[in-house]
């Protein structure tokens, strides 16, 4: 069956359809990582989004559901070079075709994924649909695509009620905006007890818990429409409890303290991107998914200062409070399917957490 990828600009691709075959409206990004297309996919930090695949072969080994980082898969739409017709691995359980039918996500195949790309960097991320409807009236749908906007992500994406991880080490208070599963299968491998709680709970519930310290996950979409989680953490803030902050989370802490963050061009979206650790001056390669970055400019030195920074284009990585036992990064140290190079940060949480016994 034909398929279309219709961008807000007018341009068109055409391809074969793959997964569903509902008609979706979303915004369009790519990501650039070799493997780990189930984690992509089951990644909530996507919600809203329908993510094209630049390396032009998805799906050669197929599925195998331990490595899914939600219950579900979370993007609207799945853009792809060309889907592998036949997986090999041995731990290989399900087909990638069949993943995306059983979670009815819509999808492009056989398109030009590599000028798709250069379109997104040139122009800037932008809306688009994916339909199979060959009957399609540009000037009818261009004002709908132009129109869609991401919201209410973090609510669409946050777990629904508090779980325990139990465990014997430090307790560790996880606030979910969209967590992958390997954050708090990280900082449980490490011993702790992880409580996870939904986004919107409240700074006095999670500080009655007592815990040791407190997590904040990544998770989609623009995080200054998540007003009122950043009024939660500035009483986060106050309370001197370790935290450790990724992705969505660093962006948040940094607007509850003042700072500000703007939408990039196209976003840092694969697990290939240098990190610069300002005080030991050692770049790590680093996964990543986000639009949205914080301002170096907007940052009261008297508050943080920057610790990690992009060696390709030089924006925030991560910044450390000053006074606080408070440390954020952009970047994802729980990367599964890597690279493992920065996961020696929740060892640092976890010392962190020590000196306050």
């Amino acid at each position: 069956m034909k398929a279309f990828l219709i961008l807000e600009d007018g341009t068109v691709f055409v391809g074969t359809s793959i997964g569903s075959s509902r008609e979706v409206i979303s915004e369009i990004v790519f990501n650039t990582s070799m493997t780990g297309y189930l984690e992509v996919l089951t990644d909530p930090s996507y919600a809203g989004q329908a993510v094209t695949m630049t390396y032009p072969l998805i799906g050669n080994y197929g599925v195998c559901y331990k490595d899914m980082e939600s219950l579900k898969a979370w993007p609207d739409g799945y853009i792809v070079r060309e889907l592998s017709r036949m997986a090999s691995n041995f731990r290989c359980e399900d087909s990638i075709q069949k993943f995306l039918c059983d979670n009815d996500i819509p999808g492009i195949a056989g398109i030009d994924t590599r000028a798709l790309t250069k379109i997104l960097r040139q122009k800037g991320t932008m809306n688009g649909m994916i339909t199979t409807n060959e009957h399609f009236n540009l000037d009818e749908i261009l004002p709908k695509i132009k129109a869609y906007k991401v919201l209410d992500v973090v609510k669409k994406v946050t777990c629904k009620e508090k779980t325990v991880l139990s465990g014997k080490g430090a307790k560790v208070a996880l606030l979910d905006f969209g967590a992958k599963q390997n954050i708090a299968h990280s900082l449980h491998a490490r011993g702790c007890e992880v409580t996870i709680y939904p986004a919107f709970t409240k700074a006095e519930e999670i500080l009655a818990a007592n815990p040791d310290g407190i997590m904040l996950s990544n998770g989609p979409g623009d995080p200054k429409d998540c007003g009122a989680i950043i009024e939660e953490l500035r009483k986060l803030y106050q309370s001197d409890v370790p935290i450790f902050a990724i992705c969505l989370g660093h962006q948040l802490m940094a607007l509850a303290m003042g700072a500000d963050t703007h939408k990039m061009k196209y976003g840092h979206r694969g697990a290939n991107h240098p990190v610069k650790d300002l005080e030991t001056g050692r770049v790590y390669i680093s996964s990543q998914n986000h639009g949205y970055v914080v301002d170096e400019r907007t940052i009261d030195p008297s508050v943080a200062k920057v610790a990690f920074e992009n060696v390709n284009d030089k924006t925030n990585e991560g910044l450390s409070y000053i006074g606080k036992k408070i440390f954020t990064v952009q970047f994802h140290p729980e990367a599964c399917a890597g690279p493992t190079d920065t996961a020696y940060l929740f060892d640092r949480f976890i010392d962190m957490m020590k000196k306050e016994d």
